[in-house]
């Protein structure tokens, strides 16, 4: 035989059953998200991507690393254990993970809330009570779950695209500071064999002006040549260790692994430069900022209409509720309980009007996103063919102009013509050649880089290369 309570408690259940139902209508994915992340990096970059969420992952990634450590590194290989090392880039896939959370939550209704008031009172020796209890449900939440899911499934997905373009865009850096290191350590090994060839010169011209067969004006000059030797050679060093540094952070590299080799030169020149004059048309198709700056407005839109939906009645909460009034063995009174906001002093028009204002901005910026990105790719086409073209030109026309002077030099050297220290001179005016190709080089590969950047996402784009070869001019006239 139940008592009240317990038939009380057995009317409470197809109710709760019911919203339990509803609630779980939204559940966590198999892959949390990060299918579209591994997807964009195999279509766009041809890698692979790993969310370490193990000590197994993590042995996993570390013996791919130490595997790809094990020659010298190219660039592909950089961009493989940056994606696979970069402790931020795994710091930004857990964002999938806390949006997901939200998203879930937004598809589950809020907990019930149970509310009890007990009050005695004494009198000729008999105790009366007044016991209320209530368990409510936020109904009003369950009208307005399909905007909310909507919503949040939006902002999942601009999370996914948001960090496909973090995954993009470190390898982007990874590609650039590659270049800048291997080319520091290209011009490091150039600056240490101008280094050799000035020791040796100043050498020669203070024995021949002890022997009297030099003039102080010579020697002074050649000691001058040295003397500016060492300080290029001190800039190359630093500048070749920053580099490697940068590059070294970018792979979340330490310890015994920061011994790493990388080659000795730049990739050759290509034989030709990318011809792509519909580039605006294709940046607009695929990069990833302007969808997700389309995604903000849609989802902006969407709150609005949520926005309205609530603005008369925030909370809107009902439930079963007994009442017991005078002694304990007395029976229970049930009933239900209904709360909700009254509008009296806000009447939602201030919320109306802030998210209105909040999407005519998303439009305005995904509107800003569209004119950049047009501006952008065009500029970073530009550097890259310019690039091209500088070094075409070192490559085709500099070079080999310098190196035939310093071929007739060598002819009438070894004829008797001039002497050394003449040899000496020509070699000196090569020094600005050659660092001039190797700058324009990394220039080229840099703006290689920009240009992938910007066909994807917003770039950071270099400065003009006229910038170096201008100091490498002015170095070669001192």
């Amino acid at each position: 035989m139940r008592t009240r309570t317990e038939q009380g408690r057995l009317k409470l259940l197809p109710l709760a059953a019911a919203l339990a139902l509803l609630a779980g209508c939204t559940s966590f994915s198999p892959d949390g998200g990060f299918g579209a992340v591994e997807q964009t990096a195999r279509d766009r970059l041809g890698k692979d991507v790993q969310r370490v969420r193990s000590d197994e992952d993590r042995q996993a990634v570390a013996g791919r690393v130490a595997e790809l450590l094990a020659r010298p590194l190219s660039v592909e290989d950089a961009v493989q254990i940056a994606l696979l090392n970069n402790r931020g880039l795994q710091a930004g896939f857990h964002d999938l993970g806390i949006r997901e959370a939200e998203l879930v939550r937004a598809g589950r209704l809020p907990n019930p809330t149970f509310s009890m008031f007990h009050a005695s009172k004494k009198e000729d020796g008999v105790r009366d009570y007044k016991i209320e209890q209530v368990l409510t449900f936020n109904i009003f939440s369950l009208l307005t779950m399909p905007q909310a899911v909507e919503v949040n499934r939006r902002v999942f997905e601009q999370t996914q695209r948001a960090v496909s373009l973090q995954v993009l865009r470190l390898a982007a850096d990874v590609r650039r500071a590659w270049v800048q290191a291997v080319a520091a350590g290209q011009t490091l090994r150039y600056m240490e064999q101008v280094m050799e060839a000035a020791d040796a010169g100043a050498e020669l011209a203070k024995r021949m002006r002890a022997a009297g067969n030099h003039s102080a004006l010579a020697e002074a000059r050649e000691q001058g040549f040295r003397a500016d030797a060492a300080l290029n050679l001190a800039r190359a060093q630093q500048a070749q260790v920053a580099a490697r540094e940068r590059l070294t952070r970018l792979l979340g590299l330490w310890g015994e692994q920061t011994a790493f080799a990388l080659p000795d030169r730049l990739p050759d020149l290509p034989a030709a430069a990318l011809d792509a004059p519909d580039i605006e048309r294709q940046a607009m198709g695929s990069r990833i900022d302007l969808q997700i700056a389309k995604l903000d407005a849609e989802a902006t839109a969407r709150n609005l209409g949520l926005t309205k939906t609530t603005r008369f009645i925030d909370v809107l909460e009902v439930g079963p509720a007994r009442v017991l009034e005078g002694r304990r063995s007395e029976s229970y009174k049930k009933g239900y309980e209904i709360s909700f906001e009254l509008p009296l002093f806000d009447w939602g028009g201030s919320k109306v009007a802030r998210a209105e204002a909040i999407y005519m901005q998303s439009v305005e910026r995904a509107a800003e996103a569209a004119v950049n990105a047009r501006s952008e790719v065009r500029e970073a086409y530009t550097g890259y063919r310019t690039a091209f073209d500088i070094a075409r030109h070192y490559r085709d026309e500099v070079v080999p102009l310098r190196k035939r002077v310093s071929d007739e030099n060598l002819l009438r050297y070894n004829g008797m013509l001039i002497g050394v220290f003449e040899l000496l001179a020509d070699a000196r005016a090569q020094v600005a050649g050659v660092n001039g190709y190797i700058e324009a080089l990394r220039d080229f590969w840099i703006a290689q880089a920009d240009l992938d950047m910007a066909l994807v996402g917003r770039p950071d784009l270099a400065p003009p290369p006229g910038a170096a070869l201008s100091t490498a001019a002015a170095d070669a006239a001192h």
